[in-house]
């Protein structure tokens, strides 16, 4: 006999963790397909707008962010997941229609990219709370690389089917797809995607809890944890009173490597004066998601050995890569900045990987998608901001940002090394004392 906790932690991986592992994967090889489409398509049907497109799409991801991260806490992780997952398939369903509406195209990826920034917290904190802390690092690594693999898939295919790039009806006909795939998730997610049982016990659901449990870890369970975890009714303000520097820290990382991915992923050919032209966007988008992709599987045997190391190689490979990317584009080296832009998102992805690990493991149960949600919501705002300046900044001092961002998260994880927690391997209700 053990309690729901226990039994969860020390579970075996078992075919219903499998099951919630290809459901959230398949959602993030989707989502990277539309990030890496819908600018293509934004920058043909309206040029003049497509930065405050671009831009305005990342603050709806931050509004749905902070909006579900909070709701996923409240009404639970299920049904706001596929809530999230049902506005975007319904938004694209209907762009394929509009497209040619440059006013109803912003608002119609708008509302998907809202709904893409609605799965964070509760993708995240479901996945913390239900995998097996053995496993908790790796599967939250490489279920989130699922992007990146999406990302670089269709980037690929654009590098050999030219209508890809440059026909909007095909974009749309892709997204549309897209579309289609992302609502038999929705349907798979009703049935594979589970309540989690640590939030259910802490709205006293306990005999839902117990058959959740049961059939994730095929033991016997006796009560829930007592006097471990923090009460249901914290609010963000408790976090920011009693978390205050592990929320400063996290913050500081999650905002450097979502806003540098995002800069040398996507952004970067549209800036002005880019040494290889607009038209290397597919290049860009593929080479730099192939290193990501690429990465969590180096990273993956080594994540669940300690976080604290692993954040610190992170950030410092990423300054150095984004160094190196900077340099090969002042000297218009292309194959030096390919192979530099490589190696810096091979960091890049052990940068999200450990990032969203720490994100869905170092805050109560009570909060853990609120914070995730806020925390995520920043690189949204910080993000909008970098993409309106592309328009007005040459390549160069662009890049300059990025290594400055990079630096800014090196130091970040200095200070997590020497001050912060060791998370991996631990109980979430040990971390979160």
């Amino acid at each position: 006999m053990s309690d729901y906790t226990s039994a969860l932690d020390s579970s075996r991986f078992t075919g219903q963790h499998w099951k919630l592992f290809i459901t959230i994967s398949a959602d993030y090889f989707l989502n990277g397909v539309m990030f890496s489409v819908a600018p293509l398509t934004a920058y043909i049907v309206a040029p003049e707008m497509a930065i405050f497109i671009l831009a305005t799409t990342l603050l709806a991801e931050t509004a749905g962010a902070i909006s579900f991260g909070s709701l996923a806490d409240k009404m639970g992780r299920r049904v706001i997941f596929t809530t999230s997952l049902l506005l975007e398939g319904v938004a694209l369903s209907l762009l394929f229609f509009f497209y040619t509406n440059p006013i109803i195209f912003w608002v119609l990826v708008s509302v998907m990219t809202f709904g893409v920034g609605g799965e964070f917290g509760a993708a995240y904190a479901t996945l913390a709370e239900l995998i097996p802390v053995k496993h908790r690092g790796k599967v939250i690594l490489l279920t989130t690389n699922f992007w990146n693999v999406g990302a670089s898939v269709i980037a690929g295919l654009a590098l050999f089917v030219r209508t890809i790039y440059d026909d909007p009806f095909m974009q749309v006909t892709l997204l549309l797809s897209s579309a289609i795939a992302t609502l038999i998730v929705v349907g798979v997610a009703r049935v594979t995607f589970p309540e989690s049982p640590r939030w259910l016990m802490l709205r006293n659901r306990l005999d839902e809890a117990y058959s959740i449990t049961r059939r994730f870890t095929s033991v016997a369970v006796t009560s829930p944890i007592s006097g471990t975890e923090r009460p249901a009714n914290l609010t963000l303000s408790d976090v920011f009173k009693s978390y205050r520097f592990r929320f400063a820290v996290i913050a500081t990382l999650t905002v450097s490597q979502y806003v540098t991915y995002g800069m040398l992923a996507y952004y970067l050919p549209y800036s002005v004066g880019f040494a290889f032209g607009i038209n290397s966007a597919p290049m860009v988008v593929f080479v730099s998601n192939l290193g990501a992709s690429m990465g969590a599987f180096i990273l993956a045997p080594l994540i669940d050995r300690s976080r604290k190391s692993t954040t610190l190689w992170s950030f410092a490979g990423g300054t150095v890569g984004a160094l190196l990317v900077t340099a090969s584009h002042a000297t218009v080296h292309p194959l030096g900045f390919y192979l530099f832009l490589f190696f810096t998102m091979i960091f890049s992805e052990w940068a999200w990987g450990v990032v969203s690990a720490l994100q869905s493991e170092i805050f109560p149960t009570p909060l853990r998608a609120s914070v995730v949600g806020f925390q995520t919501g920043l690189t949204g705002i910080a993000g909008a901001s970098v993409v309106i300046s592309s328009r007005f900044l040459d390549a160069t001092p662009f890049l300059l940002i990025s290594v400055t961002l990079w630096a800014l998260g090196l130091v970040s994880s200095l200070l997590w090394k020497t001050r912060g927690i060791e998370t991996a391997r631990k109980p979430l209700e040990t971390i979160s004392r």
